[in-house]
């Protein structure tokens, strides 16, 4: 298969960056975030760029994927860096597991990387898996990968573009003319999906429905997670709790799900898909608080990178921009909000890739550039100064608002006035269209705000709450008791799904115009499977080297 390995000139995360950048004037200020965060630049070695993943070895050195084709180590306290392997194929994703070997997701496989001999340098290659199907589409991304606590790895597969066609006359795996249609499209098998790899080494077709899934993460909970990117079938982007099974609303996927292997995923009606489709998590509005979500890291540092242990940080692509991300469950679902976390004040565009230092105190960025792609040639780290920032700490849904936890005590003269905070709610369609509009997007009357006694807890009652609908909420002259500093982000916005009780069904999606569909390009002759999967069920392919 090295003919589909090649490196294509259009390559590097195109359906990641189709829109253009925005900004907003609700994230952090520099002067604020810089308070509490510094932030850092490491020099790249010579002749590299594009930090594609990053994670740190059991000794302390930290692992990156540099110019899709290299691994290094660089030792933070000698600024040492060192060549460990090349030859690979935009990887996007590492996972450590001794201090010599390092599972990497290549675009071809999910591979073991190993030093055999203790030199250095690896000399060992295994292919842990490739039972998935390549057609040369530019925009077929292999992404993770992760490991459970029972050692299963979790990686996730981009959808091919109708911006790139075959690259040959030959595919790894069946490939399907249905699943060919469409703006991102799944012509090969198991395009959209998560995959899981279990220790004995079977590889199992996870989840479906994702567009471009790019990066996956676990909560303290063991709880699944990758984000999606805005585009057809896909009206904003979104972070989805991953389970086995799962649909996610992105129909092209459904071509290799054995229960719709006679049905056209297009000619299902949209409101049957919705009714199969789990919803977001979280959802994050286009354009405003982000255009491309890249991989989620969950806060594993106990609280030594500040107050926010437990939680989740997300990369942005198109924005110079780190979210934070607050979940809970709700009658019976995991939902929540998100709010930048560090906006400008020196980060680069293009967060791709995050890990946590070994000390706790730092996070460390890779970003992701390259050609005139959006992004940045940059590896950045942002440490906690031990000064706790202002900020809503937590946010809980009610059974008439919210419950806001800011981390420091507030000022009950600014936090208790109804006109210190705005909300607003609204949703996104489901189609088949490239991204969605706004819709009921509505303001929302606040009728009582109540500052607890601790001064740490603020409740807000809304007139009224409802469910499935993106609620948008906005602070403005709220100051800390103890010194008078302002909210350093003062905007979030939670995804209500469910209700505390008493949730009703989700509306029906909105009719919308059908887009057009590009005809695929095939070669004339046909197009030959070369291996790969040509059927649905569990890969009997054992590990080889």
């Amino acid at each position: 298969m090295n003919h589909l390995s090649i490196n294509l000139t259009r390559s590097l995360l195109w359906s990641l960056l189709l829109c253009g950048l925005s900004s907003t004037a609700f994230g952090a200020s520099q002067s604020e975030i810089q308070k509490y965060y510094r932030i850092e630049t490491i020099k790249l070695p010579a002749g590299e760029h594009s930090v594609d993943a990053v994670a740190f070895m059991p000794d302390g050195r930290l692992v990156c994927c540099l110019s899709f084709r290299r691994i290094y180590f660089y030792e933070p306290k000698a600024d040492k860096w060192s060549l460990f392997a090349k030859g690979l194929h935009q990887p996007l994703g590492i996972w450590p597991i001794s201090n010599s070997e390092i599972y990497v997701a290549q675009r071809p496989e999910l591979t073991l990387v190993r030093d055999t001999n203790g030199d250095g340098k690896a000399d060992h290659y295994k292919t842990v898996s490739d039972f998935f199907g390549m057609s040369g589409n530019y925009a077929e991304w292999a992404f993770g990968p992760v490991a459970d606590a029972k050692g299963s790895l979790y990686f996730s597969l981009g959808t091919g573009s109708n911006g790139g066609g075959l690259l040959t006359d030959e595919v790894r795996g069946k490939y399907s003319r249905v699943g060919h249609e469409g703006r991102m499209n799944s012509s090969v098998p198991y395009r959209g999906w998560v995959m899981k790899v279990t220790p004995d080494g079977k590889t199992i077709p996870w989840a479906s429905g994702l567009r471009q899934p790019n990066g996956l993460g676990f909560d303290l909970n063991g709880n699944l997670f990758t984000p999606d990117n805005q585009g057809d079938w896909i009206g904003t982007s979104k972070l989805f709790h991953i389970r086995e099974g799962g649909f996610y609303g992105h129909a092209h996927s459904l071509v290799w799900h054995p229960d719709f292997v006679k049905r056209h995923p297009f000619k299902i009606p949209v409101a049957e898909l919705d009714r199969l489709r789990t919803r977001a998590a979280v959802v994050f509005p286009h354009g405003e608080m982000a255009n491309s979500p890249s991989q989620p890291l969950c806060d594993t540092t106990q609280g030594r990178f500040g107050p926010f242990a437990g939680q989740m940080f997300i990369g942005e692509m198109n924005h110079k921009r780190i979210m934070r991300v607050m979940l809970e469950e709700v009658d019976g679902k995991i939902q929540g909000a998100c709010t930048p976390f560090f906006d400008n004040a020196g980060l680069e565009l293009g967060s791709n890739r995050l890990a946590f230092d070994p000390d706790g105190r730092s996070l460390w960025v890779g970003h992701t550039k390259y050609g005139f792609w959006t992004g940045a040639s940059a590896l950045q780290r942002i440490t906690w100064t031990g000064k706790t920032p202002f900020e809503v700490q937590e946010i809980h849904l009610t059974k008439t608002g919210f419950d806001l936890l800011f981390t420091k005590p507030v000022n009950p003269a600014t936090a208790s006035r109804p006109q210190a905070y705005t909300v607003k709610r609204y949703t996104y369609n489901y189609h088949e269209a490239y991204g969605s509009k706004k819709y009921d997007d509505t303001a929302v009357k606040i009728t009582a705000v109540s500052v607890h006694k601790d001064r740490r807890r603020v409740s807000l009652t809304l007139e009224e709450l409802k469910a499935w609908h993106v609620h948008d909420l906005r602070f403005k002259g709220i100051v800390s008791a103890d010194d008078g500093s302002p909210v350093v982000n003062p905007w979030l916005v939670y995804n209500v799904n469910r209700l505390v009780a008493n949730t009703p069904p989700p509306p029906a999606p909105r009719k919308n115009k059908q887009p057009g569909r590009k005809t695929p390009r095939v070669p004339a002759g046909g197009v030959k499977s070369i291996g790969g999967p040509q059927s649905f069920g569990v890969s009997s392919e054992p590990i080889r080297d």
